[in-house]
């Protein structure tokens, strides 16, 4: 897995927020997580983002953000 630079990703629009298919579960080595799939954020050029639970991507994780009024969310699509 390569790092990706700010600029291949600043700019896109957000088109989706899903759970992670099956097919992208197993290209990633999770597999075993079926059914406990993470959220997918999907960019208009196709790139998807997901939570992992450390950098070396273990594990899928949680997605959580803070919204405009200064709340605490999770993501869970």
């Amino acid at each position: 897995m390569e790092p990706n630079t700010d600029d291949q990703i600043e700019g896109q629009r957000i088109v989706a927020i899903r759970k992670m298919s099956d097919t992208e579960l197993e290209r990633v080595g999770w597999t075993a997580r079926r059914g406990n799939s993470p959220p997918v954020i999907e960019l208009d050029s196709g790139a998807i983002l997901y939570p992992s639970m450390d950098p070396e991507g273990n594990g899928p994780g949680a997605l959580f953000g803070i919204g405009a009024d200064d709340e605490a969310f999770f993501i869970s699509p």
